[in-house]
């Protein structure tokens, strides 16, 4: 019984965050930012690209940006 809990614990944890990263997707999705996660915190060329073509992003040029 004890290590039944113990499984069932570890399954619940992992479920409840495997929600809340989607909840935080979702959420973020819905406001309209579209780097998620970006280090340059949608200040990258490809994010201002998208930003300065309005609605027709697939048609603004995208900067691809090397990191070292």
């Amino acid at each position: 019984m004890g290590a039944f809990l113990a499984d069932l614990i570890i399954i619940l944890i992992v479920a409840g965050l495997v929600t809340a990263a989607c909840l935080y997707i979702y959420k973020e999705k819905k406001k309209g930012r579209h780097c998620i996660g970006c280090p340059m915190a949608g200040k990258c060329p490809r994010h201002n690209a998208c930003a300065n073509a309005g609605k027709d992003c697939g048609s603004a040029q995208h900067k691809t940006m090397q990191v070292k």
